[in-house]
């Protein structure tokens, strides 16, 4: 009896990476998926958005440490239901956390965030010091 089935219909049964892709519903299933992030940078600021699907502000944490601005996050969820005489527990969790080194030209005194539909936008304005100057030239 050979207990090693491949299914051609199925090719990813062997990756056992993928498994549970199938039952995990949004937001971070795997253990190293880490949030997409993008930053741009304007004349005044560095803004950064993090896309967190599935949670909220509560669940999130923005914690600044010297020039180490880390974003991260852990929630874990247990559900309970009972039907039919059968008892369904399921536990769930996922945790992440994203550092980021900021530009020395940062004002970290005024470092807004504002979570908003799944995001989190941080705004990271510059010194006023860092900020481009034109300087004119005059003639003599």
């Amino acid at each position: 009896m050979n207990l090693i089935r491949r299914d051609f219909a199925m090719p990813d049964l062997l990756n056992v990476d993928r498994w549970f892709e199938d039952f995990v519903d949004g937001g971070f299933s795997g253990s190293n998926a880490l949030p997409a992030v993008d930053v741009r940078e304007t004349e005044d600021a560095y803004l950064m958005e993090v896309e967190l699907p599935g949670l909220t502000e509560k669940d999130v944490d923005v914690k600044l440490e010297n020039n180490l601005l880390t974003v991260s996050s852990k929630k874990e969820e247990k559900k309970e239901e009972k039907k039919n005489g059968y008892i369904l527990r399921e536990r769930r969790s996922h945790a992440f956390a994203r550092s980021f080194v900021l530009p020395d030209e940062v004002d970290r005194e005024k470092i807004s965030a504002e979570f908003k539909n799944g995001v989190l936008a941080l705004a990271f304005p510059k010194a006023p010091a860092a900020k481009p100057k034109t300087i004119t030239v005059k003639t003599s």
